[in-house]
């Protein structure tokens, strides 16, 4: 798995879906990116089958099998119409609500499947399990049925904006306070994983951004913040949220 360096302080940091792990899937103190511990094996990409599109103009996504599901689910519909107006999801978590607006605009394969998990409830009954406060990484990360960073869905998909922008291919200044992105084990393995930036971060435009926090969903990200992270391998600042914070239930509008 590759090894990213964050372009601000050098501070190894991992996000469990947002950074790197040792072979045996467990996370080292020298991690330093967002990146989920979760793997395709050669097998499975290549029994992948995808679904093609046969709308015009519709987007084509394909959401090829990875490894197994943390927590059974189907895969997304293929084939996501042009986009229209932004889609609304609200978490309700034990720590408070969090409203996310999505952009099938500029990440239409991502919004797709984030739609199809909630739908689905995937994300019911979920921890949030990795918070990071160093002064280049302030993110909260969840969508991990396992609560370890390693689970996921059962498929992944492509890499979205800003990734597939050479213009912005070494701006680490992308990831602003409010910013909704995924999380990922390396190039277009993306699953369910994803974090929630509560201040300005400093990333390669390696994350799919699909979308942004409302100003509820901040004051829920600050407070849960402002009370730290349980001490880890990785340091006091990365880890588990000294307040548990647990998806009860997530609903598009």
């Amino acid at each position: 798995m590759r090894r990213t360096l964050l372009a601000a302080a050098g501070i190894g940091l991992l996000l469990a879906s947002v950074g790197c792990s040792d072979d045996s899937g467990s996370a080292t103190a020298q991690d330093s990116s967002v990146r989920s511990t979760a793997k395709a094996t050669p097998s499975e990409a290549a029994s992948a089958t995808t679904t093609k599109s046969t709308t015009p103009g519709a987007t084509e996504c394909t959401y090829p099998s990875s490894r197994t599901a943390s927590k059974p689910v189907d895969a997304p519909a293929s084939e996501v119409l042009p986009a229209g107006a932004a889609t609304l999801v609200t978490l309700t978590t034990s720590q408070g609500p969090i409203g996310l607006t999505l952009d099938p605009v500029k990440a239409p394969c991502t919004a797709n499947s984030f739609v199809s998990l909630v739908d689905q409830q995937y994300f019911d009954s979920t921890s949030c399990h990795r918070l990071t406060t160093a002064d280049s990484l302030k993110v909260l990360q969840c969508g991990d049925p396992s609560g370890t960073g390693a689970g996921g869905p059962g498929y992944s998909f492509a890499d979205e904006y800003p990734a597939t922008d050479p213009a912005l291919s070494s701006d680490s200044t992308l990831y602003k306070r409010g910013t909704l992105a995924m999380a990922n084990a390396g190039p277009n393995t993306n699953g369910s994983q994803f974090f929630l930036v509560y201040a300005d971060s400093m990333l390669p435009p390696d994350y799919t951004i699909f979308g942004t926090i409302d100003e509820a969903g901040l004051a829920t990200l600050d407070k849960v913040a402002a009370a730290g992270v349980e001490a880890s391998a990785r340091g006091t600042d990365d880890g588990k949220p000294t307040l548990p914070v647990e998806i009860t239930a997530a609903r598009t509008a």
